[in-house]
Parts: C-alpha cells; sequence; structure tokens
C-alpha cells in the first residue's frame, strides 16, 4: 500500500509503527456553526481510509476530535446569547446527525478538547520547564526558533512566514512567529485554573495532548485538510517532537478543498452551502459519489450539474443491478454460462483492480471508475442478448458489495434507491404548481402529434427556463425539477 506524505512530499510505502494495527488522528471540527460541503469531503476521505484499512485486515484505532473551545465559539456565543459550551454542545449534536445521514460512521474515540483540559496544562508545563515556550501576562508562548525543524511540513522558511499575513502582531512576545499554547482569559470568557492564572487553552495544544493521550507520544497517520498544514498541524509538530524529542506522526494525510468558482469553500468567503441544505435537494449517496469521484488530495468543483450527474449515474448502476438480479435468478440452471467472455473477464479481474487502484493513495476515483467499467461490459452483453453465467453475475454483485462496504456507495439495493430517489422527487415537485406543467406537458405532445417541433422546443425551454427537466421514455415523458 502506497500512501501520500505530506511531510515526505510524496508517496511511500505504508509501514504501521505495530504490524497489523494503524492509529489514526484526525482534527475535527471547530463547533461554531452548522457544517458545509468542505467538512464533508474531509469526513468522508478519512472515513474511506478507515473502511479500507480495515478491509486490508488491519485493527484501526481512529481518533477524531471536537474543538469545543476556541474564540469562534465564544464570539458566535457572544452573539447568540447563550453559554460557550451549550453553543458547542448544539453544533456537536448537528455534526453528528449530517455525519450520520451520510453514512459516515463515528470515530472509535471522539475527544472534546474541554476534557483534556488537565492533560493540556500537563504538556504546556513540560514546554516551559524545557524553556520551549515561556509565560507573558498568564499567557504561555511556544518559542518557534528554538524547534529547528520548523516549517518541514509547510515547506515554509521562518523568513518566509515573517513575511505572510497569518504572523500576529504582538509586542509581548519574544518572537512574532511564536505561538499561544494557554492564553489568559479575559472577562465574561470560560476559563480554567493553572500556574499561570486562569485561562484556556489555544487551539493547536489541544490536538497534541488528546492525540498523544488517545494513541500515544508516536502513531501512524495524523489528518485533515490541506488548510490545516500550516500553521495547525506545522505547530503540532513542533510542540509535541519539541516535549517528546520524538518523531511525531509517520504519514501526514491532506485532503483538497471543495471549489466554489475556483474558490475555496469557507464561511470566512460565504460562498459555502451546508451539509443540512445539501441534503435537503441530493441523496446522500450521491453526495457521496460525487466526493468520491475525483482523488482526495485534488480540488474538487461543487456546482448541481456534478450532484445531478452523480444521481444519473446511480440511475443507471442500481438499474443495471436490478437487470442482472433477474438474470441471474434465470441463470440458476447455468451456473458457468457460454457467452458475455468480454464482460466475464472483467468480472474476474474487478476485486483485483479496485484493490490495485485503493492501495494507490487510496483513488476512490480510479476504483469507481473500475467498477463503472465493468458495469459497462455486463450492460453492453445485455445489450447484445449475450447471457453471462450466474457464477459471473454472483461475483461482480458479490464484488461490488465488497466496495461498496469500502466506499459507503454502490450498497443499497435497486428498490431502496428508487424509493429514495421518488420521494425526493416528490416532495421537490410539491413545492411547485404541478398543473401549470403538466399543461405545458399537454401543450408539448399535441404540438409533437401535429409534427410542429419548433412549438415543442419552445415548451421544452420554456420549462427548463423554470427549472423543470424532461425526460422522454418509451412510457411517455416525466419531469423532475432542476435542483435550486
Amino acid at each position: 500500500m502506497q500512501l501520500y506524505n505530506t511531510r515526505k512530499g510524496g508517496k511511500e510505502e505504508f509501514t504501521p509503527l505495530q504490524p497489523g494495527r494503524v492509529g489514526m488522528y484526525v482534527c475535527g471540527v471547530t463547533v461554531y456553526d452548522f457544517c458545509h460541503l468542505g467538512h464533508a469531503r474531509g469526513a468522508v476521505v478519512f472515513d474511506v481510509i478507515r473502511r479500507y484499512f480495515e478491509y486490508s485486515g488491519l485493527h484501526v484505532t481512529y481518533v477524531k476530535n471536537f474543538t469545543d473551545i476556541d474564540d469562534k465559539i465564544i464570539a458566535r456565543a457572544a452573539e447568540a446569547k447563550v453559554a460557550p459550551a451549550a453553543l458547542a454542545e448544539r453544533f456537536i449534536e448537528e455534526y453528528q446527525r449530517d455525519m450520520k445521514d451520510l453514512g459516515v460512521r463515528p470515530a472509535d474515540i471522539e475527544p472534546r478538547a474541554t476534557e483534556h483540559i488537565r492533560d493540556i496544562i500537563s504538556l504546556v508545563e513540560a514546554l516551559v520547564e524545557k524553556d520551549s515556550a515561556y509565560v507573558v501576562d498568564g499567557d504561555v508562548y511556544f518559542r518557534v526558533r528554538q524547534f529547528p525543524g520548523y516549517g518541514a511540513l509547510s515547506g515554509r522558511t521562518p523568513e518566509d512566514m515573517m513575511a505572510g499575513a497569518r504572523v500576529e502582531v504582538d509586542e509581548r512576545k519574544a518572537d512574532p512567529l511564536d505561538f499561544a499554547l494557554w492564553k489568559a482569559s479575559k472577562e465574561g470568557e470560560p476559563w480554567w485554573e493553572s500556574p499561570w492564572g486562569r485561562g484556556r487553552p489555544g487551539w493547536h495544544i489541544e490536538c497534541s495532548a488528546m492525540s498523544a493521550f488517545h494513541l500515544g507520544e508516536q502513531f501512524d497517520i495524523h489528518g485533515g485538510g490541506k488548510d490545516l498544514i500550516f500553521p495547525h498541524h506545522e505547530n503540532e509538530i513542533a510542540q509535541s517532537e519539541a516535549f517528546t524529542g520524538k518523531s511525531f506522526v509517520r504519514y501526514w494525510i491532506h485532503n483538497g478543498f471543495v471549489n466554489v468558482n475556483r474558490e475555496k469553500m469557507s464561511k470566512s468567503l460565504g460562498n459555502f452551502f451546508t451539509i443540512l441544505d445539501i441534503l435537503e435537494r441530493y441523496d446522500a449517496e450521491a453526495i457521496r459519489l460525487f466526493l468520491l469521484s475525483t482523488h482526495y488530495r485534488s480540488p474538487i468543483d461543487f456546482s448541481d450539474q456534478n450532484l445531478e450527474e452523480a444521481t444519473r449515474t446511480l440511475d443507471r448502476f442500481y438499474h443495471l443491478v436490478g437487470e442482472l438480479e433477474g438474470v441471474l435468478q434465470e441463470a440458476a440452471a447455468n451456473p458457468s454460462g457460454s457467452g458475455a467472455r468480454e464482460a466475464s473477464e472483467a468480472v474476474a479481474s474487478l476485486g483485483k483492480r479496485f484493490r490495485r487502484s485503493m492501495d494507490d493513495d487510496f483513488n476512490t476515483a480510479e476504483a469507481l471508475g473500475e467498477i463503472f467499467k465493468t458495469s459497462k461490459a455486463l450492460s453492453g452483453a445485455l445489450a447484445r442478448g449475450e447471457r453471462p453465467g450466474g457464477e459471473t453475475l454472483a461475483a461482480f454483485l458479490q464484488g461490488v458489495r465488497e466496495a461498496g462496504e469500502v466506499l459507503g456507495v454502490l450498497d443499497s439495493s435497486p428498490s431502496s434507491w428508487r424509493e429514495r430517489r421518488d420521494r425526493r422527487e416528490e416532495k421537490l415537485k410539491s413545492t411547485v404548481d404541478s398543473s401549470w406543467i403538466e399543461a405545458r406537458l399537454a401543450a408539448r405532445e399535441a404540438a409533437r402529434a401535429g409534427k410542429d417541433w419548433a412549438a415543442a422546443d419552445a415548451v421544452r425551454d420554456e420549462l427548463l427556463s423554470r427549472g423543470v427537466l424532461l425526460e422522454d421514455t418509451p412510457e411517455g415523458t416525466i419531469w423532475r425539477l432542476r435542483k435550486p
């Protein structure tokens, strides 16, 4: 198994610290608002990585934290006139609901920063004793320049960082690059007692303390979005390795952004779509398929067209599965079959090709491509009147089930998919004037019957301008709403 290690800047063979076991820590969300599709991508990516490790026979301890005390939480709680702890609890529950809806399995351990204050204080105390950190007016700062490897993860030098806009200006610091490990509390803010007075932890130290508590001072994989490489993960490395004197993490994995109009989806840019909103418009399986259709390290472009294409792909796939299940019943008397050689060969090699794709840095896009390539071969065989043997059909359906268990897609029954799709379509239709649409469809049918193709096309264009999509089928014309 080869994976891309951000710290090495390339792929390398994955060898866990303990044979047969994987320790994986992934930075979770700061719980002050609803999560958006960018958060969903990271959650789905690491959900699949964890599933694939387990599929490969490895025992995984997966830790994903909640940052439940932070400047943003305090500010949002003040706006809402609620306690920061109550705000955090609300959005932890919202996050867990979103993840359940997306089919993301809970991590084995989901610690909260506020549950580890004692561990955080102990870590900061040790860094002060080592002179890797210093105290100023109740705040504690890490001495960046005393850590020689600082910048190795992000590829930045201290000089680059000095010129960057991220550097906070605080004349009390010994060096502008130094970052806060502990923050003295301000009036009205949550606080905990510490050797330096009442205060609360800085962001970066939380993850060092929680990962060490649950996985030890060294572990296999640390993950998160690319936006966390600097400063968050860079700072984690510095403070953890300054404390232990050991290499902190063996493999760093970072997922790419979800973009809207080529810009990263984020709350600060105001171009984000919440998971809740998107689940109102699209099936969770279609969302997962969309998120996995691009390699996890590459950016992915959000658009209604892409999600609609994912929905159509699932429609075609489940239609084929339903057809194959029917053919399989017919093939009971002919288990080996005599035709569809090309399709049979594709099915026979599907498992190997799936594993090869996933072993190559979890290439879900390629893995899905292998599944759809095989399904296309089977579909083509059926269209030519060929009938693959029952063994081939059973092997394909079993292979898809196994791959679906890893990817969290293609694992529904055709009937379940149709029911979900139809319920969603009916819900959308209930929000529009269906009688007007039906009247326009009748006008289009009359124009087609009279061979007035221009008038028929004009009706189609009129409906399309209102967000109504038409599909002409042998049973007649059906309509659905383009997702808003």
